[in-house]
C-alpha cells in the first residue's frame, strides 16, 4: 500500500505524503510482513531507519536486571517503532516483536534525514511525537514508584482498553500474564492473583485467555488518585 492510500492518518509520513518535497522519499519506502511472534529489531542490533505500523500490533521491550523483560509500549496501526535509536546512537535500544500478523513500513535512516531537512512539518510533527513519548516514560516512571501492584495492574488494563479497544467487553490484544506483567512493572504471580481478586469482584472477567473488562468506569476510579495516568 503506498502512504497516499493508507487510512493511518494519525501516521506522521502520512500526515504530510501531500508534500510535493516528500514524494520522491516515499518511493524509498520498504514494507515488511512479519509473523506473529517474529522480532524485526534486536535489542544492540545496528540502526537501519524508523518503522511505522502500518497494519497488526507489536510490543517493544528493553531488557533489564538479571535478563528480564520490560516492556516499555505497545504501537498499532500509524504509529512509529525505533525512534530512539534514530539519531540517538549506531544501535538499537530496544526489541520489537510482532504480536500478530503485522504490516511495517520502513525508512532507512539517510532517507529519513534528507526528509527532515526538506519537509519542516514533517520535522515538527516527529519532534512532537519525541515530546510526547518522553512524557509518556516519566509518567510510568512515576507510576511504578507510587502506585500499588493492583493500581499498577488495573492502569495496565485500562491502557490496553484505550489504545486498543474491546469488542463484547473482550480487549482487541491477546497477552500472557507474563507479558502484562512486564508491563504493569510487576510479578506473573501477582497478576495472577490481581486478576482473580478482579474477577470475584466483577470488574472483569477471563474466558480462556482473554481478558473482558466488565466496568471501566469503577476500575477508573480506583485509580482516580493518579489521574496523570489515565491518558499516558
Amino acid at each position: 500500500m503506498d502512504c497516499f492510500s493508507c487510512s493511518n492518518q494519525e501516521c506522521v509520513i502520512k500526515k504530510n505524503c501531500r508534500q510535493e518535497k516528500l514524494h520522491p522519499f516515499i518511493q524509498k519506502k520498504a514494507t515488511l510482513r512479519c509473523k506473529k511472534g517474529q522480532s524485526f529489531i534486536i535489542e544492540g542490533s545496528p540502526v537501519h531507519g524508523l518503522y511505522f505500523v502500518q497494519d497488526g500490533k507489536v510490543k517493544v521491550a528493553k531488557t533489564g536486571l538479571n535478563g528480564k523483560e520490560q516492556i516499555v509500549r505497545f504501537t498499532g496501526n500509524g504509529e512509529t517503532i525505533g525512534h530512539r535509536g534514530f539519531g540517538a546512537g549506531q544501535t538499537y535500544q530496544i526489541n520489537a516483536v510482532a504480536l500478530e500478523n503485522t504490516v511495517l513500513c520502513n525508512f532507512s535512516s539517510d532517507t529519513l534525514h534528507q526528509m527532515l531537512l526538506e519537509v519542516p512539518t514533517l520535522t515538527y510533527d516527529l519532534m512532537t511525537f519525541y515530546a510526547e513519548e518522553l512524557n509518556r516514560s516519566e509518567t510510568k516512571v512515576k507510576k511504578f514508584a507510587q502506585m500499588t501492584v493492583r493500581e499498577k495492574v488495573i492502569d495496565a488494563l485500562l491502557y490496553f482498553n484505550r489504545k486498543f479497544g474491546r469488542t463484547h467487553d473482550l480487549l482487541n490484544l491477546r497477552l500472557s500474564r507474563k507479558e502484562i506483567s512486564d508491563f504493569a512493572g510487576t510479578t506473573e504471580e501477582q497478576v495472577i492473583r490481581t486478576l482473580s481478586a478482579l474477577r470475584k469482584e466483577g470488574l472483569i472477567e477471563t474466558p480462556g485467555k482473554r481478558i473482558a473488562i466488565k466496568n471501566v468506569e469503577l476500575l477508573r476510579k480506583e485509580i482516580s488518585e493518579h489521574n496523570y495516568f489515565l491518558d499516558s
